[in-house]
Order: structure tokens, then sequence, then C-alpha cells
């Protein structure tokens, strides 16, 4: 595609924001929690639109999702729409074909996408109960889906002297409930490209840990406890929903893997927040047997054993400043994979490693700079990662993005039904698959030819 071409497509997205903030000139950004609450997006999250929660915000998802009485069961319902424009340093051949979308059109680059709209439910539902329920439908992949459910019961009670906030989580995504901003579901990039191309894309398994595979094709349900603010203790498990659930939430492909019996999850977590500094450490494990054939009652066992810390300076809101971090250990026994006729792996027992870091600036929750660094790496094998030059799923790479939350400090209905948020973030490779800039199994194409330039729209009402 020529650059005039590409010139073209970046003015058509930078357009639909013009557009976008011409429409929303007279307007303050609240969706439907803050409707229920009263209060403005800024009360929830660092910024004023997004899912990076404050200790307050934290507290209302703890507390299941129910303060506040204002406004009708209507209200409690809301909406959001996404569009991006993708540019990666280098063409990506058959992009559309190797993803099955071909009907999509999506070109080699410079690709404009309507990435999702979604309806969900998020709110009271009765008395303690709450629930955040998201439907979605996926532009990239023209299909719709359940989305990121939480359907939570939450009381608090004083004993012996402490306090505990406890309650239960039914959910389909593992860390979906989690409270804290550094786990899958919830971490940063809370925005990325669904176009371009990303690490594991080639592997059996991806290069994602369990714990981050699963969503929508499992359900669970976890007890969790707050004693004092301070210690957080939650365990629980999940299972494979049947074919025909798949199926009917839109979760179901030919590749699904089926969790065999039930893949326990825990938490924990330590917090602190004093004269306007806030900090946590907490620990998470997941373990699963998942058989990668339907067909087979052969398994591979998925133990998921993670760290992570959140640091927030919150005392002046003009001034916010963040630091998270986490790490994955994964180890895998590949019964299943390493036994086939045709075995999928060369070696019974593997491990990965998934570290992630990211500090940000943001100004008047509104203006926000963060630099992100993820590093994947794992043992070599000469099947597993046949595709990887090195025989190595090893990738590196640091993310920079640009916020811009023009809306969301003030508490009104009528403003509550336009929200936006504008990033334009750039993804640099070190090594990618295993490949860096002077070896690859593609000599013409390097870690550094996956460069990803992102620009987003996110749309709440």
């Amino acid at each position: 595609m020529s650059k005039h071409t590409a010139w073209r497509y970046l003015a058509g997205y930078l357009a639909v924001i013009l557009f976008g903030l011409v429409y929303a000139s007279g307007a303050q950004a609240v969706p439907s929690f803050a409707r229920q609450t009263g209060m403005a997006c800024t009360a929830c999250h660092t910024q004023a639109f997004g899912p990076n929660l404050n200790s307050y915000g934290r507290q209302f998802k703890l507390n299941g999702y129910v303060w506040g009485g204002n406004g009708s069961a209507f209200s409690r319902f809301g909406g959001m729409a996404m569009g991006s424009f993708t540019n990666t340093k280098k063409n990506v051949d058959n992009l559309a074909a190797d993803n099955g979308w071909e009907s999509r059109r999506f070109n080699a680059n410079n690709n404009l996408a309507f990435d999702q709209a979604s309806l969900f439910y998020g709110g009271k539902v009765f008395q303690q109960l709450g629930a955040f329920v998201q439907f979605t439908y996926d532009g990239v992949e023209s299909r719709f889906a359940l989305d990121n459910t939480d359907i939570r019961w939450a009381d608090e009670a004083d004993w012996l002297g402490r306090n505990f906030v406890y309650g239960v989580s039914f959910n389909n995504n593992p860390t979906v409930q989690d409270l804290w901003n550094t786990t899958p579901a919830w971490g940063f990039p809370y925005v990325s490209s669904p176009i371009a191309p990303v690490p594991g894309g080639n592997f059996l398994y991806g290069s994602a840990p369990a714990v981050a595979s699963l969503g929508g094709q499992v359900g669970g349900a976890s007890l969790y406890s707050m004693i004092d603010d301070t210690v957080y203790l939650e365990a629980g498990a999940y299972s494979s929903f049947a074919r025909y659930a798949q199926k009917g939430m839109g979760q179901w492909d030919g590749g699904a893997v089926k969790i065999n019996g039930g893949a326990p999850y825990w938490r924990i977590g330590l917090q602190k927040e004093w004269q306007g500094h806030y900090v946590s450490l907490g620990h998470f494990g997941f373990r699963a047997d998942i058989q990668p054939d339907p067909t087979l009652t052969a398994t591979d066992r998925f133990t998921n054993l993670g760290v992570d810390f959140n640091y927030q300076y919150l005392a002046n809101a003009k001034h916010i400043y963040e630091f998270k971090g986490s790490y994955i250990r994964e180890q895998q026994q590949l019964a299943a994979t390493f036994n086939q006729d045709e075995p999928g792996s060369a070696q019974l027992n593997q491990q990965l490693g998934f570290l992630g870091l990211n500090g940000s600036y943001t100004y008047d929750q509104t203006y926000g700079l963060t630099l992100g660094f993820n590093r994947i790496y794992g043992n070599r094998d000469t099947v597993l990662y046949a595709a990887s030059p090195t025989l190595k799923p090893n990738s590196e790479y640091f993310t920079f993005e640009l916020d811009y939350i023009p809306f969301g400090k003030k508490a009104s209905t009528a403003d509550s039904y336009l929200n936006l948020r504008f990033a334009a973030q750039y993804v640099a490779y070190t090594r990618f698959d295993g490949a860096d800039k002077n070896y690859s199994s593609d000599p013409l194409r390097s870690a550094s030819d996956n460069n990803t330039l992102y620009f987003n729209t996110w749309l709440a009402f």
C-alpha cells in the first residue's frame, strides 16, 4: 500500500475523532456505575474513564457494585463502541487469510477497524447482589459473544474486633473479579490492536498463561474476604462450559480447549494506604488440566503462580503517579501433547515466564502517559516452538501510550451517556517469538518489523 493511501486512512480516522469531539462538546462522561452512585467517574478511576481503579473504585467493586441508590434499573444498562487505526512497520502478508478474516477485507497494513461494540448491565441487582455483565460484538471476527461477566453478592461484619467484607463472585474469566489492575483481565494495556501480530500466534498454546487464555469458555465461583481493609483472601474453582453453552454464548470454535474437572484459583493480597500513598502486594495461582483435543481423555496440566504489586500516589488529583508489575510462572506438564502418535512437543515438561511492568503519570485525570515493558521466555523445544528461529517462545517489547480523556469530571445523570477516551499507542519489539532484529527464520522479517502504531477511540454511555 502506498504512503498516500496510508495517509488517507489516517486522515479518515482523525476525522472520526474530530466528529466525536464536536458531538460531545457539552458532555461530561459518567457511565452506569456513576449514575447509580451519583458520583463522577473520577471518584473510582485514576483517569476519568477506563478500567484503572483507585482506592474508592476497588472498594466499590469489593462490596458488590451495590453502593448508591440513584437512578432506575434502566439506568444500570449502558454500552460502548470502539474503533481504531493500525499500522505495522512492515506489511503483514496474508493478514486476513491467516486469521480467517477474508470477508472483512483487511489490508496487509494501515487498517481502519470497528474493534467492538458492547451492551452491559452494571450495578445493583437486588439488595447486596450486584453485577457487571457485558455482551459484545467483535467487529474484527464478526461475531457476538457473552464477554466479561462478574456477578457478586457481598456484605460486611465486625467479629473479634476485626472488620470483614466478604462475598462470593460468579464469573466467566479468571481474574476478571480482581480488584487490582495487575492481573490479566484488567491489566495494562487496556486497549490494543486486534489486527497487529502478537507473540505466540504460531504456537500451540500461544504465549499467554492459562489464567489469561480461557475467558468466556469457563465459569466459576470464588469466596473472598477483605480483613480490616488490609488482608485479602480468595479461593474458588472453574470448569469449562458445555459445548452447547459455549455455542449459545458465542464462545465456541473448533479449537476450543476443555478443562478436565475443576481448576482451582486462589488470591492473596496485602494493601496499605497512608497520606495519599497506596501500596499492594499479592500472590495468585491457577491450575488447570486441559484437554488439547476434546476427543481424547489425556490432559496437559498448567500451573500458574503469580506475584504482583501496585503503587499509586493519589494525594493530589492533579498529578497521579503509578507503578505496577506482575510476574507469572507457568509450569506445563504436557502429557497429552507429548504422548500423541505425532508428538506436539519434544519435552514432557515445559516452563514459561511472563513479566509485565508499567509506570504512568496522569495530569488532572485527563492526560495520561504510560510506559510498559513485557518479557516472555521459555525452554527450548524443537517441536512445540518449531516456528521460532531459536526454538524458544521468547519475546520482549515496550509499549508507549498517550491518553486523552476529556470528560467525566462532573456527576450528572444527563451527562453520563457520552464518555470518550482517545489513545495513541506504539509497541516496539526487541524480540518476537524467538527472533530479534538480526535473527529470524524469515530473513525478510525481523522482530522490529512487527512494531505497531495504534490509534484508538473508545466511547461509553
